[in-house]
């Protein structure tokens, strides 16, 4: 398994506020796969009006609209119903037809500021990887964890990408408390949890995972170029680009391909 950690001295929790924008699910509660859609609200909370005149947005619609802010609301709200280790989870590589799917869990110290710090998608790579090193310098711990092709085959990728979670979380160096995860499923483990969709434009936690999961598996893709030449993935990282679809038609699949994935099947038929 592959991944790391590090830690910091624990802190003392700060005042609190008020949390919006969350689904708090019970621990082991894992809603089922492929559940509704996530809404285009900029549409459907619009209110029609008769004749000629032009939509008009609710206030919800305009709430909605506006561009997330990352901060430390969702943490604070975690902290006034008495959470003291709050740990931010997130995973990338759900959608990459190659390697693993890795996951990242951090504890930050309250109120610690990082300039900058958003979804690891809407950073440039300089400023993750600026904000990489100060996070495993800064987190009070953090833990970094894979889960392999072969087992994304064998128990698909979602499962596995809460595996990955879970295996990041039990590799922290103090147990949190309670856990702010991205997206919309829980782990099975032992503490509060929330799923927060959208989490890591929303919280510093999650966010902080988001950037530590997306440069270890960038930099791990790049390793991986090397070892796997032909396949550009130095540069797609495992996603299904044209470049990889390609290679993938020319020179078939790799050890560490997924399988299961339509593209590197119909791929691996070829070469049979």
């Amino acid at each position: 398994m592959g991944g790391g950690f590090g830690c910091r001295p624990c802190f003392e929790p700060p005042q609190n506020r008020i949390c919006l924008g969350i689904i708090e699910l019970p621990i082991r509660q894992i809603p089922v796969a492929g559940g509704e859609n996530d809404q285009d609200y900029s549409r459907s909370s619009i209110e029609l009006f008769q004749g000629r005149q032009f939509a008009r947005p609710t206030f919800y619609t305009e709430s909605m609209m506006k561009a997330p802010v990352c901060g430390w609301t969702l943490e604070e709200a975690a902290r006034s119903r008495g959470a003291l280790r709050i740990a931010g989870v997130d995973e990338v590589g759900r959608g990459p037809l190659f390697g693993p799917v890795v996951a990242a869990a951090v504890i930050l110290a309250p109120g610690f500021q990082f300039d900058g710090l958003n979804d690891s998608k809407k950073l440039s790579e300089k400023k993750r990887t600026e904000l990489d090193l100060e996070i495993r310098a800064n987190a009070v711990c953090w833990a970094i964890a894979e889960v392999d092709a072969e087992t994304i085959d064998r128990i698909n990728i979602r499962q596995a990408s809460l595996l990955a979670m879970r295996r990041a979380v039990l590799q922290l160096a103090l147990g949190p408390d309670f856990l702010l995860i991205d997206g919309r499923d829980t782990i099975d483990w032992e503490c509060r949890q929330q799923a927060v969709i959208h989490g890591d434009a929303i919280s510093f936690s999650i966010a902080a995972a988001s950037v530590l999961a997306k440069v270890h598996r960038d930099h791990l893709l790049i390793e991986l170029d090397r070892e796997f030449p032909g396949y550009g993935l130095a540069r797609h990282k495992g996603y299904g680009s044209p470049e990889h679809i390609a290679a993938l038609d020319r020179l078939g699949p790799t050890p560490l391909h997924r399988r299961s994935y339509r593209p590197v099947a119909q791929a691996q038929l070829r070469f049979e």
